[in-house]
């Protein structure tokens, strides 16, 4: 494919720009179509606050999910948005109708698998009356509500997925195919406190979609998340979030399947 090397006439610096792959796992490629995204979606956002909000699914589900990618990630954004939508429009909370934008994300900064969806919700919404109520400055929503009502909608509908005969179990997960496991999985999830997180992180509008355009187009490694590369192995650089977002290393073995080998 070849590339460019461009040269400063007055100081002589270099710098190389190589022509475009395509590839969806390459940072020049993807970092055009995230601004041409970006671009396109402009016209969907209002001059107003939003929140961020994250919803994670819980461990036990992780081996179902990925056999069942496209069911259970399209029931990820529904749980979402039925969880959103309902409790903003209760009057206990907003009582209005909010917007909100959401980008699934399958993969945490060590690469382990980690499907969890980030929202960008409008801090505020129309009454019934059509009049705009804003939220004030924390979310509108507790933390605990969100999860437990996510944790509720998920379950519910992966238990009618279940008896519709609409799941997929491959290796070790077979054994979910017996009603008494599933269900016992299902009082398991039911049991534990799901992470959901809320945050006002944004500087108007436009950072919203920037921010958002980061998830859409990200790649599993930036560059200037490497730190070496030989024949055998790639490491890089990753933020331990369950350890206060602590720096440190991954070394990975270099195969076929990994990403940019």
């Amino acid at each position: 494919m070849g590339g460019r090397t461009y040269e400063c006439g007055s100081c002589g610096h270099n710098q190389v720009s190589y022509n475009s792959c395509r590839n969806r796992h390459c940072t020049q490629c993807q970092g055009v179509n995230k601004d041409i995204w970006v671009d396109n979606r402009k016209k969907d956002i209002l001059n107003a606050p939003y929140y961020h909000v994250v919803f994670t699914m819980p461990e036990q589900l992780h081996q179902i999910i990925y056999h069942n990618q496209r069911l259970l990630y399209d029931l990820m954004y529904k749980a979402v948005a039925e969880t959103l939508m309902e409790l903003s429009k209760d009057t206990k909370y907003l009582g209005a109708q909010i917007g909100f934008f959401s980008v699934l994300h399958t993969w945490g900064q060590n690469l382990h698998y980690h499907p969890h969806i980030h929202t960008v919700v409008l801090a505020g919404g129309l009454t019934e009356q059509n009049e705009w109520r804003a939220a004030s400055k924390k979310f509108f929503i507790s933390v605990k509500v969100l999860s437990r009502k996510f944790r509720g909608k998920y379950l519910y509908y992966l238990k009618q997925y279940y008896r519709q005969g609409l799941l997929e179990f491959y290796n070790d997960a077979k054994i979910n195919k017996n009603k008494e496991v599933f269900q016992d999985l299902l009082d398991k999830c039911y049991s534990i406190d799901w992470y959901s997180y809320t945050k006002r992180t944004f500087d108007g509008p436009l950072a919203v979609m920037e921010y958002l355009g980061r998830y859409t187009h990200r790649i599993a490694i930036s560059n200037n998340r490497i730190i070496s590369i030989d024949e055998d192995t790639i490491t890089f650089g990753v933020r331990d979030y369950q350890n206060d977002n602590k720096k440190k290393t991954v070394t990975l073995l270099r195969s076929n399947s990994f990403a940019g080998s």
